[in-house]
Parts: C-alpha cells; structure tokens; sequence
C-alpha cells in the first residue's frame, strides 16, 4: 500500500483493485489483494488455509485502522464484510469511529474475556462460539444491531442494550432421537422482541420449552427441527411467526392461537402439516384479513427430508458428495443382503476404503462417514441379530487410513 518513506494514504483514498502492502500486525507485515466486486476480508490463522485470505496467528494484535485507507468504488468503507478467527478484540475499538456492516468473529480465547462494545457502530455481529478455553462477555453497541450467535452459547454473557434482532443457532447433535436440546441460560439476552432459532432439518431437537424464558417475543422465526411446538400457544403475542424447513409440525397449534399475528411465513415444511395451514390461512382471513405478507410453499412428502439431509453429506463439495451417495448406496444394498456378520463387515469396509485415497478427507469429513457408517448400521439386513453401532465403528476404524 505504501513505501517505507511514505505515509499513510488518507482515509477512503484507495478504490481500485490490486495488491497492496500494509502494516496490519508490523510494517509492511501482509500483502492485500483486491478483486474486482468482493467486498468482504477474511483473517485468521495459517491452519485456516485459503478460508483467510490473511494469515495472523490466533494471539497476534491488529491494526484495525490499516482498513481506513479503502473504500469501494462508490466511497464507502471497505471491506463491507469482515470474518475474524482470533482473540484480538480491538475491531469493536476501531467501529467506534469507522462502522462494520457485517463482522462474523470467532473468538479465540485462553482465558475469560469481556469486551465494551457499547460505543462500537455495527449493523450485524455474528459471533462463532467455537472449542475454545475462555467465555466472553460482552457489553452489547447501542447503535440498533443485528445479534446472531452460534455454536457453544453457554459461552457468551450479553449485557447491555438488546439487538433489534437476535438469531441463535446452537451447536446440536446429529440424530433425531437424541434427548431434545435446551438452550443454556442466555441472560439479558431473553429480553429480545425479535427471535430467530435455527436447528438441522433433522438433527437433535431443540426443545420450543426455551421460549418461556423470552417474555418480550412478537416476531419468531424457527429453522429445523424442533419439539415441544405445542408451548407455542404460550405466546399469544406474537404478530410475524415463521416456519422453514421442518419436517415435523404435527403438534403445531392452529394459526387462530395468536389474535395479534399479521405476518406468517411457512417454506419447505412437511405435507399434511401445510395442507392444514393453508386451510386455516384462509379460514383466519374470512374472519379479519391479513395485512402482513403471508405465503405457504414448498409443501414436502417424508421421503423428500430422506434425500435431502438424511445423509451427511450435504455440505461436502458436489464431486465428493457424489461419490460418498454412490457408496453409501452400494454399502445399503448390500446390507440389505448381508445374512451373517462377516457379510456386513464387508459391505462397510468396502464403504469404507473408498474413501482412503481421495483428497480432501479432513476431520470433518472423517466424523460424516462416521455418521454414515452409524446410519448404515441401522439400516435392513437379514443377518436375525442386531447390528450393533459399535460393531460398524469398529470396523470402520479398522479399514479407514483418513
């Protein structure tokens, strides 16, 4: 970005694309790289990889302001979005007088933490809850924000004035017949009007028993799969009420449980349930019209839930996807006519050793075949005893070189 025997370029005074070198841990420490229409920056350790575009080491201090010198073509402040993986809080120092439109932060931290970001200017802080030592508290901005938290919330204490709109989405286990999952105690934070909790399809449940403890709710938005959709009807209050991708709303209340509701959202949602709510969509608007915006769509049978996320491996990229759905279907058919345990050892470990020599097998990818060889055990045989998950991990764990 600049010579050694030069200063600093004014604020907002680089707008092009291109390579720049700039001071963010020590004088000329990184090299920047622009791109035409990216307009977000990511930053973290070397174990990231290419998720960082800049490398610092999780302990490193940053130089926030080494930011102030870019804008985007229009003039304003770039990156518009930033991701942080580390324990270098002074970014909420540096919104004070430059404003983040989006900041994703995985704190990484030794020790317990609190940060004042009651003076920052964010409009959306999306906070990582990883594997980490230390807990943060934080001193929630002022200025009217965004919240959303993520994975392990027992490790944040909020205090301070409360986020316009709060999402949550804890880091919950992937069966569905898992004991239901209740939120940890979240402090100020229940004091929010706004919700917004977002779960797997079909992971472990979380159970709706939390919302007793959100006294102030008018808009709730639920993503997954939940239990416990009856103590809904404890929230006579709400006015928006929104409904994706769940496959089990069996014992939703009716649409006429909440006098005030002017707004109702239900998408990719199981088939008789939607069915049942158009119905009484329109019964409630012969009654009083609806004056928010109202839409059911994407009505979907069981086995649509099956083929969409009743594997692990949606995320993966499509070439591997594809080859793990491949295996894992030549693992099932061949289950299917195992007669002995030696038979089914053989169909897991066939499952299993095509993936030894593919790239891109990490920890992640190594706990989804897990997951699949778990499925795979419960899955139809003819062997007359009970195929045991221990058994398939074991076997697994034999043949597996990832």
């Amino acid at each position: 970005m600049r010579n050694d025997n030069q200063a600093r370029p004014s604020a907002g005074s680089v707008r092009e694309d291109g390579r720049y070198s700039i001071d963010l841990t020590a004088p000329r420490s990184h090299t920047l790289v622009r791109r035409t229409g990216v307009g977000s920056l990511s930053i973290g350790p070397s174990q990231l990889g290419k998720k960082a575009e800049l490398h610092v080491e999780q302990g490193a201090r940053i130089d926030w302001t080494v930011f102030d010198a870019f804008a985007t073509p229009a003039g304003s402040p770039w990156p518009r979005f930033l991701y942080y993986a580390g324990s270098d809080a002074g970014f909420f120092d540096w919104a004070q007088k430059r404003p983040i439109e989006e900041m994703t932060w995985v704190p990484i931290l030794s020790a317990d933490t609190a940060v004042d970001a009651s003076q920052s200017i964010l409009h959306s802080l999306h906070i990582e809850l990883e594997q980490s030592e230390g807990r943060l508290s934080l001193k929630l901005p002022k200025n009217p924000f965004r919240l959303n938290v993520s994975g392990d919330l027992s490790r944040l204490l909020a205090t301070g004035d409360m986020p316009f709109s709060l999402t949550l989405a804890p880091q919950t286990g992937r069966r569905r017949n898992d004991p239901p999952f209740m939120l940890p105690d979240l402090g100020e934070l229940h004091q929010v009007e706004s919700l917004t909790l977002q779960n797997t399809p079909l992971g472990q449940p979380i159970s709706l028993e939390c919302l007793d403890r959100f006294p102030n709710l008018n808009s709730l938005s639920l993503w997954g799969n939940f239990c416990d959709m009856h103590l809904l009807a404890r929230h006579a209050g709400l006015t928006n009420l929104e409904l994706r991708f769940m496959p089990d709303l069996e014992d939703l209340p009716s649409l006429d449980t909440w006098p005030l509701l002017d707004r109702f959202i239900a998408y990719n949602v199981e088939e008789t349930a939607g069915k049942r709510l158009k119905q009484q969509l329109k019964t409630r608007a012969n009654t009083r019209p609806w004056t928010g915006y109202t839409s059911i769509s994407k009505l979907r049978k069981p086995e649509w839930w099956t083929t969409e996320y009743g594997r692990p491996f949606s995320s993966w990229p499509k070439r591997l996807a594809k080859l793990a759905n491949e295996a894992y279907d030549d693992a099932k058919a061949a289950l299917a006519q195992a007669r002995s345990f030696a038979e089914a050892e053989a169909a897991i470990t066939a499952f299993t050793v095509r993936f030894n020599t593919l790239k891109g097998i990490e920890t992640t990818e190594r706990e989804d075949l897990g997951e699949a060889v778990w499925q795979l055990s419960q899955s139809d045989h003819q062997i007359g005893q009970p195929l045991t998950a221990e058994m398939a991990q074991r076997w697994f764990d034999a043949a597996r070189d990832y």
